[in-house]
């Protein structure tokens, strides 16, 4: 049986989606037949058809999901889509284009997804950490920045809010924010932390192969991105990493942290601030490490496994 994963910006990228084509394609290699492509051939019919596959996973949505789904009455391959866009329009569109499963990330986005299938077969898998690589020993970036840092992973755009966790540092009497990422968001970001935190505040950006040891350089984790939240992988990493995370309340970050970190309105920058600094102060003990394990790729990859062999086989 072979599947086939269509993912654009693979090469390109290393947002939640292009991590999660990476992860669960090294963990399926040795007991399945995968390809991926990316770039123009992401987006290319012709090939993917050549390729004679018996399951397709368009990653990208729209007008890509458009066409895979078409392409099922030229060959008879099944098709599976990964709510990766989140509980919106870009999701909608791709049951609307009626996949063989559509695989919400969490009980939220299934409740969401079963209220507008249509009859579409809806499954429920989460993401997944891998626990190896993201764990608190080994070594740590230096960061050169005051303590305790506080840590914002994720793309400078305005749905990640980062604005609200620059706010949110400025009232506390110590510690350093870290934004990691790159966006249109930028330089706006950067002018607002340079102009409220000083020194206390840096944007920079890393590669994939050096997450594990930023993440272990970090007291705190945060992320207050809307509610439309897709899942946000890098959650499961920094608490793998041992790190508690203050994050926006609500069903889907309910689910992925737990008691491993504070929720809380994500719009009010002093109960940002309170939440940050209580945080800091307590002791979390394993807890962070342990909400991640329920997580692992291996336990998630053994379900995507279970899902591909019985569609596939049909």
């Amino acid at each position: 049986m072979k599947t086939i994963f269509l993912s654009r910006y693979q090469e390109t990228s290393k947002r939640g989606a292009e991590v999660f084509v990476r992860e669960l394609t090294s963990h399926l290699q040795n007991s399945m037949q995968l390809e991926v492509l990316s770039g123009k051939d992401a987006d290319n019919l012709t090939k993917v058809l050549s390729l004679n596959p018996d399951v397709v996973i368009p990653i990208n949505g729209r007008l890509q999901s458009l066409k895979v789904s078409l392409g099922r009455l030229i060959k008879p391959y099944k098709m599976v889509i990964s709510g990766h866009s989140g509980m919106g329009r870009d999701d909608w569109w791709n049951i609307l284009v009626r996949p063989d499963v559509f695989i919400a990330l969490t009980e939220t986005m299934r409740k969401w997804a079963s209220l507008r299938s249509l009859g579409v077969r809806i499954e429920k898998i989460s993401n997944g950490v891998d626990l190896d690589k993201f764990n608190p020993k080994g070594s740590k970036l230096d960061l050169k920045l005051a303590r305790p840092v506080i840590l914002a992973v994720g793309a400078l755009t305005k749905n990640k809010h980062h604005e609200r966790a620059i706010r949110a540092v400025a009232k506390l009497d110590q510690g350093s924010l870290l934004i990691v990422g790159e966006g249109e968001e930028e330089q706006s970001l950067r002018e607002l932390g340079q102009s409220l935190l000083g020194d206390r505040f840096s944007i920079k950006s890393f590669d994939y192969s050096n997450m594990a040891e930023l993440y272990r350089a970090a007291d705190l984790f945060t992320l207050l991105s809307w509610d439309r939240e897709s899942f946000g992988i890098v959650y499961l990493e920094a608490m793998a990493s041992g790190l508690p995370v203050v994050a926006p309340l609500d069903g889907a970050r309910k689910e992925i942290i737990g008691d491993a970190g504070i929720l809380i309105d994500a719009e009010n920058e002093q109960i940002i601030a309170e939440a940050m600094k209580l945080a800091l102060q307590r002791n979390w003990e394993n807890k962070p490490r342990q909400q991640a394990e329920r997580f692992s790729w291996n336990i998630i990859a053994k379900r995507y496994k279970e899902l591909l062999l019985q569609i596939g086989e049909k």
